[in-house]
């Protein structure tokens, strides 16, 4: 123990001579890991945001949307993902009956240019139901949101997303009271809701209207929904409510025609995308540390051979084949963790930088891998100059000029 830790003296203490040539050989695993970690960090983030944002709708969600979206865990990428159904109001009124369903929301979408006063906007149209908004947990800011007799009525109203209502009145309070026109077709604002992050399917709540879904008859002469969105009445009947919901619709479509999802699919299906696309991304990063680890290499054959006098006296004075050998490792590896411990560092105030803005964060196998691969990367590189340096003859060493 002794010895190693006189030998680690001895390379701080060498290092400490060339600073400049040392920082420079840490330079690329430095860059490497910090790619490598950070690259983690914006994974781990997204997914993060993404659950965040699909428990937000609650664990007792249920989405039913046309084709196989998703098989054995990943999106499909068949035919049969596309659906070639549209759900209509007599599907609404069947599932609407399954007694394990605290609300059914059918879901008519379609993007529209929006005109208020003297401003205009391109907004989504949502033509749902009333369920809509406690079901997906949206909240009025101003005003009110629209009730089950307002679709009945098919009352020419709409209750309009934040960002909708800055962009053509300045503010939500002003824009309550007044008419936007879609297609020249008036519109009463009756609500305007809270500001909310991302939905399901990456939808945006805040550039949105949510007219009653018979008023959307207008847009919609098809009479057709894209989807359902139904909450089950506790997380326990989920399972239950789900297979009630497949028996009902297969009465009416074959099998492929339909998916029944719960948030967990989507999340799974959506993590397992993302997780490729950051894997090939982190794979692509550490190829710095292939270049890094190869500088490391370089600078260690100058080393050994700027020091054979050196060695030549070592071996001389007693010194075994082994003593040079690990000599000139463990400066190797610790060229290597300096470089690797600097990564993290820089990694993790990057990552509380960005953290006011996205949930990224290092995790604790992050760390682990980053100082693992730079130990790693400086006994690889570094073995083959420290062989060179304990296998040289010592009287040649000593005779070298």
């Amino acid at each position: 123990m002794n010895k190693l830790i006189i030998t680690i003296k001895s390379a701080l203490f060498d290092f400490s001579r060339n600073k400049g040539r040392t920082f420079l050989t840490s330079l690329g695993i430095l860059i490497g890991v910090m790619a490598v970690v950070l690259l983690t960090a914006l994974g781990l983030g997204l997914r993060a945001y993404i659950e965040q944002q699909f428990e937000s709708l609650g664990s007792n969600l249920i989405t039913v949307v046309p084709g196989r979206v998703i098989q054995e865990g990943s999106f499909s990428a068949g035919s049969s993902s596309l659906g070639s159904i549209q759900f209509d109001e007599q599907d609404y009124q069947a599932l609407s009956r399954i007694r394990y369903l605290k609300s059914v929301v059918p879901m008519y979408t379609r993007s529209f240019t929006v005109t208020g006063v003297d401003e205009t906007t391109y907004a989504e149209l949502y033509g749902t139901s009333a369920d809509v908004f406690q079901t997906w947990n949206l909240k009025p800011e101003f005003g009110q949101i629209f009730k089950a007799s307002d679709v009945e009525k098919r009352s020419k109203i709409v209750v309009i997303g934040s960002q909708v209502a800055e962009d053509l009145f300045g503010s939500g309070r002003k824009a309550l009271g007044r008419d936007v026109k879609i297609e020249n077709q008036s519109f009463q604002i009756i609500g305007v809701l809270e500001s909310k992050g991302g939905g399901p399917a990456g939808r945006d709540f805040n550039n949105a209207l949510y007219m009653p879904y018979k008023t959307a008859y207008v847009f919609n002469s098809d009479k057709k929904f894209i989807a359902f969105y139904l909450q089950a009445k506790s997380e326990e009947v989920v399972e239950t409510a789900k297979r009630e919901i497949e028996r009902t619709m297969l009465k009416e479509y074959e099998e492929d025609d339909f998916s029944v999802l719960e948030p967990s699919d989507l999340i799974g299906a959506i993590t397992s995308i993302f997780g490729m696309i950051n894997m090939a991304l982190v794979g692509i990063a550490a190829i710095s540390l292939l270049v890094g680890g190869i500088g490391i290499m370089n600078i260690m054959y100058v080393t050994v051979t700027e020091r054979i006098k050196e060695i030549g006296i070592r071996r001389a004075l007693g010194a075994r084949k082994n003593d040079i050998l690990i000599q000139f490792l463990v400066e190797s590896v610790i060229l290597s963790l300096l470089g690797g411990v600097s990564g993290l560092l820089v990694s993790y105030f990057i990552v509380l930088l960005i953290q006011p803005y996205f949930p990224a964060y290092i995790d604790t196998m992050s760390v682990v891998l980053g100082l693992g691969v730079s130990s790693a990367i400086g006994i690889i590189f570094g073995v083959f100059p420290a062989k060179k340096a304990a296998d040289l003859s010592p009287i040649e060493a000593i005779r070298y000029e």
